[in-house]
């Protein structure tokens, strides 16, 4: 070793020492009475993976030609939804479904409209990436070319490093789908008026209503039960069979899981195809009678589900920098 290279060394010890002993593992900061959600033994949660899923979460280059990224669907403004009715791919290929928004997910089993098996966010992330019905990122047959891009990047080389030690820093799809993971299991939303328990009159009359005709499906702290439903009678043909495509069961056809009411106005458009372009209009899907004033009461209700610190966190928002370095 030449005696420039030993200075070098002995100045880059230091920092590369002070940035790994920085790397604790994850402190949630939760409410009382909320638990952390349950995370994989395998992929234990830690600061530096979350720092790496934000920065990929952001980053185009897991799409083919690189024209989309996570959040190119999934924006914070709209609470990691998109506010269009469905959102096309890489090709232009029409979507099929209503992108959802991500909220709690981490809580969230299964995790897919339609899909019982897809049951964790790092399985999750192939869907979008390598999924060819229909074509989001269009990364299909090309999963070593994400590896080979992130790793032209000097700044990626030391998160990955630092985030999956384990594997020598090793930079292939699989971890990335863990980085990207640990990300989104800190997209941790409880700070509506209902969480704060200040409900205004027509919320708290729209909560009984609730209670009465909603709450069975939309149930639990996230407001859903996580079980696949159909409202109405089944459709043999509509083009979105729902949980029949999987099951191939004839009583499945037009299931879908129950999707989440957290931050419900910001999510629109509502429905698993995105058809209802009002929340009057998704209520009136549901089949039930009610008098204006009991609709005005139960978006009043719906209204106080809305966290307006969630969707400005700036934990959560495209990183600035990274490595110390403007991005």
């Amino acid at each position: 070793m030449s005696l420039l290279s030993a200075g070098l060394l002995l100045i880059l010890l230091p920092a590369m020492f002070l940035w790994r002993a920085a790397d604790p593992v994850w402190r949630w900061t939760l409410p009382a009475g909320v638990s952390p959600p349950p995370v994989p033994a395998d992929n234990p949660i830690t600061t530096a993976k979350v720092e790496l899923g934000r920065r990929l979460f952001y980053d185009a280059d897991l799409s083919a030609n690189g024209p989309m990224s996570c959040a190119t669907c999934h924006e914070q403004k709209h609470a990691f939804a998109d506010g269009n009715r469905t959102h096309p791919g890489v090709t232009d290929e029409p979507a099929r479904r209503n992108v959802p928004g991500l909220a709690n997910v981490a809580w969230f089993t299964p995790l897919m409209f339609t899909d019982p098996a897809n049951t964790t966010l790092e399985a999750q992330a192939a869907s979008p990436v390598f999924g060819i019905r229909p074509v989001e990122m269009g990364m299909a047959g090309r999963e070593a070319e994400i590896g080979a891009r992130l790793g032209r990047d000097g700044c990626y080389q030391a998160m990955f490093a630092r985030a999956f030690p384990e594997t020598s820093g090793r930079i292939d799809f699989a971890n990335v789908a863990r980085a990207l993971a640990s990300f989104e299991r800190t997209l941790v939303s409880h700070g509506s008026a209902w969480d704060r328990q200040q409900l205004s009159p027509d919320a708290k009359a729209g909560s009984t209503l609730f209670a009465h005709d909603c709450a069975a499906c939309h149930s639990g702290p996230h407001f859903t039960d996580l079980a696949m439903h159909r409202l109405g009678a089944a459709d043999p043909a509509l083009a979105d069979q729902g949980l029949f495509e999987k099951t191939g069961i004839d009583a499945d056809r037009g299931k879908f899981r129950t999707p989440s009411l957290r931050n419900v106005t910001l999510t629109g458009p509502w429905w698993h195809d995105g058809s209802s372009r009002s929340l009057e209009d998704a209520i009136a899907k549901h089949g039930l009678t009610y008098e204006p004033a009991e609709v005005n009461h139960l978006i009043a209700f719906l209204e106080s589900l809305s966290d307006p610190e969630f969707i400005k966190r700036k934990s959560l928002a495209m990183p600035s920098e990274a490595c110390g370095k403007p991005l």
